[in-house]
């Protein structure tokens, strides 16, 4: 990320400059989304070394999800970016300004390499981080909306067409909006501890009832820590006089070796027999009646 972080300046500071020369909306929007780039990576610098903190008494978590909260806000961060460059663009249709043509495909052309330069540091990065995905995507994002503006300025060349500028800006807009339904959708989902995409949990629990000697499942919670940190929680039943010890390692091995869930909390309870269950109903039965009796 630190990488991406030195090149998205530099296009930063190309694109500024040459959007204002050019007059061109589409190189503007695209140091927007640029910029937004610079500023989710330093958010993402910043909650990867936030992650790494030891655990406290407090924070017995840690502070690992501060990489979904940066996530989240990179997320809104497009979203705001996308809805501005549409409006900017809207404005742009009945009075469309004169462009220059060579520069806004030159500025293209430079901002598509780095982009390109910038994605492939990033993708060989560690996908399953939700964080440096969110830097990815907007990397991605900002290499579509550059081949835009590589196209605006062909046209412009080509036809002298400069209504071709608030079109291209609005598709770089609405690359922004896609790019962002991930990064605000899965942050979501952990912070509202949903159970991790791609994962049956009625599966998962019909599987630990496969278990011998496991009669019902209850209570089962399954939830995101932060990504690839998945933990469980469940109350299981077991028949009268099973080694619960036992049933609890095979449940565990179960679930780390076909889920990969490593982090579990299993509360082991004892099914009561029929008899024992008859006699407590019995007694309940009895205590009421003789409470009933006594005088008011």
């Amino acid at each position: 990320m630190t990488a991406a972080l030195a090149i998205n300046l530099l296009m930063l500071a190309v694109g500024v400059v040459g959007g204002l020369i050019t007059g061109s909306l589409a190189v503007l929007a695209d140091a927007g989304h640029v910029l937004s780039d610079v500023g989710s990576i330093g958010l993402g610098l910043m909650a990867a070394a936030l992650a790494a903190r030891q655990a406290s008494s407090r924070r017995t978590f840690g502070l690992q999800r501060s990489e979904v909260l940066a996530a989240l806000l990179n997320g809104l961060a497009l979203v705001a970016i996308g809805v501005l460059v549409i409006v900017a663009a809207i404005g742009r249709f009945g009075d469309p300004p004169e462009i220059e043509g060579w520069g806004v495909l030159g500025i293209g052309v430079f901002g598509l390499a780095g982009n390109l330069a910038a994605t492939w540091v990033l993708a060989r990065g560690d996908r399953t981080d939700i964080n440096l995905e969110g830097v990815l995507r907007h990397s991605v994002a900002d290499a579509l909306g550059s081949l835009a503006v590589v196209g605006s300025g062909a046209v412009i060349l080509l036809t002298g067409w400069v209504a071709v500028d608030p079109i291209a800006s609005v598709a770089v807009a609405l690359l922004i909006l896609a790019s962002s339904l991930r990064l605000v959708r899965e942050p979501m989902d952990v912070l509202m501890e949903a159970a991790p995409a791609g994962l049956d949990v009625d599966a998962l629990a019909r599987a630990v009832c496969g278990i011998r000697g496991v009669t019902s499942v209850h209570d089962l919670h399954v939830w995101t820590v932060t990504p690839g940190f998945v933990a469980l929680a469940a109350h299981v039943v077991v028949e009268p006089r099973v080694d619960r010890d036992a049933a609890r390692r095979e449940i565990e091995y179960l679930l780390r070796d076909r889920y990969g869930i490593e982090h579990t909390t299993l509360q082991m309870e004892e099914q009561a027999e029929e008899g024992a269950l008859l006699q407590i109903e019995n007694g309940l039965s009895d205590g009421v009646s003789a409470s009933e009796q006594e005088p008011g």
